[in-house]
């Protein structure tokens, strides 16, 4: 039995940009202090959400060790490291080790993806060289490419693979490969939407773009779902379902951005090739803000 990285919420920070192009560490400060204040169980760091495809070597790796450093054991901190090169994920792991980040967040190789028998040996070349649990990331609507149930229940035998975020919203493949892990692979889920029946299923958390905006309903979602209070689990998954929806009507991070800015929470600028969200969606989105109660 793997004891899990965490239990409970994770979010997904964003990356606030200047004008300039620069990282906005001073924002990126108030991100990281408000959502400890807000009751999540796991901060990641340099992932989909934080635009980390855009991001040079140098600033992932600087952004890593800031966020390690001001959270100071405060919570657990992910550290996403994958890459479609193997070297490059390697390099970016066991930077993120020494930072003292508590696991990393490794998703599938992505453009010129690989085989399942690739990915195995991608996964098993970075877990052989690093002490961190490590998490897989499964978004094939991102990367093209998806784990099968049998790749996990083989990478699960790994020790230092500890758990997959599933964001493929395949829930056959999900039964199935929990069927075949057992304990021995951790899930979260990786869509803010599916939290609940993959809670059922017996996923340990939540990994959450929503919970930038609305930190503490996300946070309580899971929580109150392991207290066993799963009709209040039922309810917030249910009425925030417009909200998760208005954000992830167009790329991610394009939405949650463009909320946080309408409610002045330092979201920074998007970089390029991601641009503004587009007016209709928006025109949306700040709609369900008013509905939320969180735009007036």
């Amino acid at each position: 039995m793997k004891t899990p990285v965490f239990t409970g919420t994770c979010t997904a920070l964003i990356t606030p940009f200047q004008p300039s192009g620069s990282i906005d560490y001073t924002a990126f400060t108030r991100q990281i202090d408000r959502q400890l204040e807000s009751g999540v169980d796991a901060l990641c760091v340099c992932g989909t959400t934080g635009e980390s495809s855009a991001l040079t070597v140098q600033e992932h790796v600087h952004l890593v060790d800031y966020c390690v450093s001001h959270v100071a054991g405060r919570c657990k901190v992910v550290a996403g490291s994958g890459s479609n090169d193997t070297a490059a994920a390697l390099y970016l792991c066991q930077h993120a080790q020494e930072s003292g980040a508590d696991a990393l967040l490794l998703v599938t190789p992505y453009y010129n993806k690989t085989t399942q028998t690739g990915l195995i040996h991608h996964y098993e070349f970075l877990a052989d060289r690093t002490e961190l649990p490590i998490i897989l990331y499964n978004v094939p609507s991102r990367t093209g490419m998806s784990f099968t149930a049998e790749t996990y229940r083989i990478l699960s035998q790994h020790p230092h693979i500890n758990g997959t975020k599933e964001a493929s919203g395949d829930f056959s493949l999900l039964a199935e490969t929990m069927a075949f892990c057992g304990d021995e692979l951790n899930v979260w889920s990786g869509n803010d939407d599916q939290t609940l029946p993959m809670l059922a299923l017996g996923a340990k958390g939540l990994i959450s773009v929503v919970s930038n905006l609305v930190p503490e309903p996300m946070a309580e979602l899971t929580h109150s779902y392991f207290r066993g209070e799963v009709e209040k689990a039922q309810e917030l998954q249910l009425s925030y379902l417009p909200l998760m929806k208005a954000l992830f009507s167009q790329v991610n991070p394009i939405p949650i951005k463009a909320a946080m800015a309408e409610l002045e929470l330092d979201s920074g600028n998007l970089r390029q090739p991601l641009w503004a969200m587009d007016q209709k969606p928006l025109k949306e989105l700040r709609s369900t803000l008013r509905a939320f109660g969180l735009l007036s």
